[in-house]
């Protein structure tokens, strides 16, 4: 109980009924995890296939000088975009400057080469941080891309080739990928979709766009009575349902949507949906994964309520169960370990925008 009441003395005094925002304050405390993480290299998991004896000393720093620390590949990625988003949409924070000082050393042109050299200089590489990893470069490219300051220029001009490298790799994967993942980790489909689309759209890349559109109607446009009163599974950090339902909401009018909507959840997978993950130890690095739950259920259900007309039952509904999910995690991200403090944060900060 005593670390539960620490965590909360943590925040802003914030009623379970108010819709927290990312103030200064708040941007201030969310932004020390990535800080923190940034640069240190370990403990880490690289996610590396080892194919020759020569490899096997390489570090994580030596495989990605850019993106080696927080612990893997894909939260390092996303704490930099979280870090851009900050510098971004409050340029008066303390720290500023300290977050300049990082993303100035982490977009060096020779190591973002390096990390695009990467997916091909060693074998078995192409389905590295697919698509995952791939969904968050592409957001952090977004990020900077739709930022009219002199260091976004640069830093998103170092970053072209790993981005042109990914997109080149996922406009090749795309057409073969046969089936959807619907997993509530890593690996779910939709969930990348959304950060490609977002990319393609802010991108103008009409092919990749067109690509994505096809691709998630013929994945997802047919399913009915979605089973999501399965749903989580133990170390989940994804709802697999809303996940998919954040996407067809990009693609499809509003009309044709709703009516997808109301064929897509069951009374009782709604009602499932909506409950708060039991998260029973935040020192365990897959258990902890729950936490997330409760940011990427806030930020799904923030999204479609806005896809949603007024009449809607659902959209009053979901506005006010993201903003429980919401109130339920942000305590939780303070009083854990580096199992949650490498990443979470990111999705905090990505739940809170409007």
């Amino acid at each position: 109980m005593k670390r539960y009441l620490h965590a909360f003395l943590l925040l802003p005094i914030i009623s379970i009924a108010q819709t927290p925002k990312l103030t200064d304050e708040m941007a201030f405390k969310l932004s020390e995890k990535p800080l923190h993480c940034i640069n240190q290299e370990y403990p880490n998991k690289t996610a590396h296939i080892i194919n020759t004896a020569n490899e096997v000393p390489l570090s994580p720093k030596d495989l990605h000088p850019s993106f080696y620390g927080c612990f893997d590949w894909h939260s390092s990625v996303h704490g930099h975009w979280m870090l851009v988003r900050l510098l971004k949409t409050k340029p008066t924070l303390s720290v500023a400057k300290e977050i300049e000082n990082i993303l100035d050393n982490s977009f060096k042109k020779e190591n973002l080469q390096v990390e695009a050299d990467y997916f091909t200089k060693y074998q078995l590489t192409t389905t590295f941080e697919r698509t995952y990893g791939w969904a968050w470069l592409l957001k952090l490219d977004e990020e900077l891309m739709t930022w009219n300051h002199p260091k976004a220029k640069i830093w998103h001009d170092n970053l072209k080739p790993l981005t042109d490298k990914i997109l080149a790799s996922w406009k090749t994967y795309l057409p073969k990928q046969t089936y959807p993942n619907r997993t509530g980790v890593h690996p779910n489909t939709a969930f990348a979709m959304v950060f490609a689309l977002d990319w393609a759209r802010t991108a103008k890349d009409k092919d990749f766009e067109n690509q994505l559109t096809e691709k998630a109607k013929y994945f997802y446009l047919n399913n009915t009575k979605t089973p999501a009163y399965l749903e989580p599974d133990g170390s989940d950090f994804f709802s697999p349902s809303l996940e998919i339902a954040d996407l067809m909401r990009r693609i499809l009018p509003q009309k044709e949507f709703v009516k997808w909507l109301d064929n897509f959840y069951e009374k009782r997978s709604l009602e499932n949906i909506e409950k708060i993950p039991v998260v029973s130890d935040l020192s365990d690095y897959q258990t902890v994964h729950l936490v997330g739950l409760s940011f990427t259920k806030a930020w799904c259900m923030k999204g479609i309520a806005k896809s949603l007309p007024e009449s809607h039952p659902l959209k009053k509904d979901f506005q006010k169960t993201a903003t429980i999910f919401l109130n339920n995690g942000l305590p939780l991200l303070f009083q854990g370990n580096y199992g949650g403090d490498h990443w979470l944060a990111s999705f905090a900060v990505y739940a809170l925008e409007d």
